[in-house]
């Protein structure tokens, strides 16, 4: 699509002319324009200014892909996660090696350099090491390569926000001051297959499947920043974060261990390690124990990633509807 007739849409939009703004990208769309079946691509993810369809969005993603690079980029995040369609990590694999642009050299790179099978899964699952008696808390040393830390960082450091919490009594996340921090959601639309392998990861490491898991989430704690004592466990809900996986990306910085003050356990980050913790008694309650903080950076900036599994399976399209 052309910039001048997506300016045109755009505007439509901002004032109001919805019906206007769908028949001319509708037009656009159906002469072959890939822009414009990017677009529409688009509004069926997001459900606005059209009514969400994943499988419609698949289809003008696949149609758009010749002529767009974002939209191949999407059609093979949606393909190896199952959005819209069947889980298929190969047929996401034949997309990304016949994509040319050097983000999908990256990740090709990236993806030799992992052990895994056809499916996406690591061919060996990583052991972890108890940090605690009863072994409810767990060190999985290089849990992740340093080129793959970088490209984690890399891929979501443009997509930095002020951190979210979620509030317990609507299940909708707001900005708190427990949590001083930048963070970013890795939604399935960008999901690249790096990340993709580093999520079957996780659910390996941690005997799940990867569906029970939230969306990746990356944050950086800058100096002075921190998060206070809290529990991941949610109030009010049916489908409880059973486990969570920290993943140190890197290391250099000064402060920001991460605490258990009921085990008198202080973790220093170590990049590229990873820990596990169990946030739920036998009897699926909070284990009060499980209570943890993010100590303030004093010098530098921690970055690290953050995996919240659930004991069911995790929609990250329906968001606070999961709750």
């Amino acid at each position: 699509m052309l910039n001048s007739l997506l300016d045109q849409v755009h505007i439509l939009l901002s004032t109001g002319r919805k019906d206007e703004a769908i028949k001319l990208t509708r037009d656009a769309r159906d002469k072959g324009d890939a822009g414009a079946q990017f677009q529409w691509a688009m509004w069926r993810l997001i459900g606005d200014p059209l009514p969400r369809d994943l499988s419609a969005a698949r289809i003008w993603l696949a149609r758009a892909r010749l002529g767009q690079t974002d939209a191949a980029a999407v059609e093979i995040a949606l393909t190896a996660n199952g959005s819209g369609g069947p889980q298929n990590w190969q047929q996401a694999r034949l997309l990304l090696d016949a994509a040319t642009d050097d983000a999908a050299e990256v990740q090709r790179r990236l993806l030799l350099k992992m052990q895994l099978d056809d499916s996406g899964m690591p061919l060996e699952v990583p052991l972890g090491t108890p940090l605690t008696d009863d072994s409810r808390i767990g060190r999985f040393p290089a849990f992740l390569s340093p080129d793959e830390c970088a490209h984690v960082a890399q891929a979501m450091a443009m997509r930095m926000e002020p951190a979210l919490v979620v509030d317990p009594a609507t299940g909708r996340q707001t900005l708190h001051p427990v949590r001083t921090s930048d963070s970013a959601v890795v939604s399935p639309t960008v999901e690249n297959l790096a990340l993709r392998a580093i999520n079957l990861r996780i659910a390996a490491a941690t005997s799940t499947h990867v569906d029970q898991g939230e969306p990746l989430t990356i944050l950086r704690y800058r100096r002075g920043q921190q998060f206070r004592p809290h529990h991941d466990a949610l109030s009010q809900t049916r489908n409880q974060r059973s486990m969570t996986m920290l993943i140190y990306l890197n290391e250099g910085f000064v402060g920001g261990e991460t605490i258990f003050p009921s085990y008198d356990l202080s973790i220093v980050p170590k990049g590229g390690d990873a820990i596990l913790f169990h946030n739920l008694l036998n009897d699926g309650m909070p284990d009060p124990k499980m209570r943890h903080a993010g100590a303030p950076v004093r010098q530098g900036s921690k970055w690290l990633a953050t995996r919240w599994i659930r004991t069911h399976r995790y929609d990250p399209w329906r968001g606070p509807e999961n709750i």
